[in-house]
């Protein structure tokens, strides 16, 4: 099978009514791709929900709620706004084919069609797919650190938020700073601080390792962990194991007046969310409690009320 540059092997829903067209499609991309199959349009927005295909190839014309239709429903879904969408129809006429491109597919294929075009069409829409993922995924990371930036960050709350939300589980953040890092900074220079920030990075990210769990740099020498599903004893005993891993990589601080190598202090807050929406004052709980945390002395967990 065709595989991306990280392994993983390119998902396609063909979506026809009739199944000598699923078969055709299907033997056509057998040992390249994995091949899902649907044979009407409920089915198909059901398996592009739960296997979210890197590509779909849809016919129009089918009973019920025709591929049209199929498209308007995919758009309007965050979870498969993205999947681009491949019209293979014997709808010939410009009309038809100008409709579909305006509701968002990204290509229109008539039937009947050429093997060969529609593979190589096929490949080159999955390339564009794999690329923009690439760049998704470098523009979602901090250049110093590495881990997921504060724009990745403020996605994934909105994400987790409204899952937990759905679910009805705890989400928890943690939010964390390295402490007296300007003077550090001034005594040791910033290349040292770069490394430092780089140390505590990798620290938090061991800590965030259930599916789900987020640790970005929020900017500066401030760092978040999201954990969804996690309640206030889980959330404080990782926020507590953290601040003392940080401790002990044992990097000398010579400016710090709290100990003689970089410590971290930390604050939180846990929440049951109660409605779609990003609760404004559940960030700024976390950002109290760690400026509570702060103020008791540093290198110290505290969790908000």
């Amino acid at each position: 099978m065709t595989m991306t540059d990280q392994g993983a092997v390119h998902t396609v829903l063909i979506v026809d009514d009739e199944k000598h067209n699923r078969l055709l499609l299907t033997e056509l991309f057998a040992g390249q791709y994995r091949v899902i199959q649907a044979k009407n349009g409920a089915q198909a927005i059901e398996l592009a929900q739960q296997h979210q295909p890197d590509l779909i190839l849809l016919d129009v014309l089918m009973p019920d709620m025709d591929g049209m239709a199929v498209v308007r429903t995919l758009k309007r879904e965050d979870r498969t706004r993205q999947i681009p969408v491949v019209f293979i129809t014997a709808l010939d006429s410009a009309a038809d084919e100008e409709l579909g491109l305006e509701l968002g597919a990204v290509d229109y294929i008539t039937k009947p069609f050429h093997p060969s075009i529609v593979r190589v069409r096929v490949r080159n829409h999955l390339q564009i797919v794999h690329q923009r993922r690439l760049l998704e995924q470098l523009a979602a990371l901090d250049g110093l650190t590495g881990i997921p930036n504060r724009r990745r960050f403020d996605q994934a709350l909105e994400q987790e938020w409204r899952r937990c939300q759905r679910a009805g589980q705890p989400l928890s953040l943690i939010v964390a700073d390295v402490d007296w890092f300007k003077p550090y900074n001034d005594a040791l220079g910033h290349a040292a601080g770069d490394r430092v920030l780089q140390e505590v990075a990798a620290v938090l990210r061991q800590g965030a390792r259930r599916p789900g769990d987020l640790a970005a740099r929020y900017g500066g020498e401030e760092f978040v962990l999201l954990l969804p599903g996690t309640d206030v004893p889980q959330a404080q005993e990782l926020a507590e194991q953290l601040r003392g891993r940080v401790q002990q990589l044992a990097l000398a601080h010579p400016a710090s007046p709290v100990a003689l190598s970089v410590t971290l202090s930390l604050g939180g807050a846990s929440t049951l969310a109660q409605t779609s929406e990003v609760d404004g004052s559940f960030f700024a709980r976390a950002d109290a409690a760690l400026y509570q945390a702060k103020k008791a002395g540093r290198n110290r967990v505290h969790w908000a009320a």
